[in-house]
């Protein structure tokens, strides 16, 4: 799973500087995956570990940075798209757009992890 948290990490990475040149190179915000990217990469690389109990630390908390890497953005995206479907006109389509792709990478990560979690515990019985 160390390994599956990187390769998220860099796609957060990637979507956080092409949201960035999409806005123009003007909106920090838009830099807000690539934060989460290098944490979920710092974490990453912790995980890579023969110990245990140190493999299982740093892949909690990176599930926790995914989780709250999809509450957040999709929450604000959830809200543009429904002020989307009443007919009213979304301020930062591209920021929207971002954060849907940040919220659903997100969710595929945790979703992925807490399969390997139950995984995991499934073979220690």
């Amino acid at each position: 799973m160390a390994k599956l948290t990187m390769i998220f990490a860099i796609l957060l990475i990637i979507l956080g500087v092409a949201g960035f040149v999409a806005t123009g190179s003007h909106a920090p915000m838009a830099l807000i995956p690539t934060f989460f990217g290098v944490l979920l990469g710092i974490l990453g690389l912790f995980a890579n570990t023969e110990n245990s109990k140190r493999r299982m630390l740093f892949m909690h908390i990176a599930v926790t940075v995914g989780l709250i890497g999809f509450i957040f953005p999709g929450l604000r995206a959830a809200g543009d798209l429904i002020r989307l479907m009443h007919g009213h006109a979304v301020l930062r389509p591209v920021e929207m757009q971002e954060e849907l792709a940040m919220a659903g990478t997100c969710l595929i990560f945790v979703l992925l992890c807490v399969r390997s979690f139950i995984a995991a515990r499934r073979a220690r019985t």
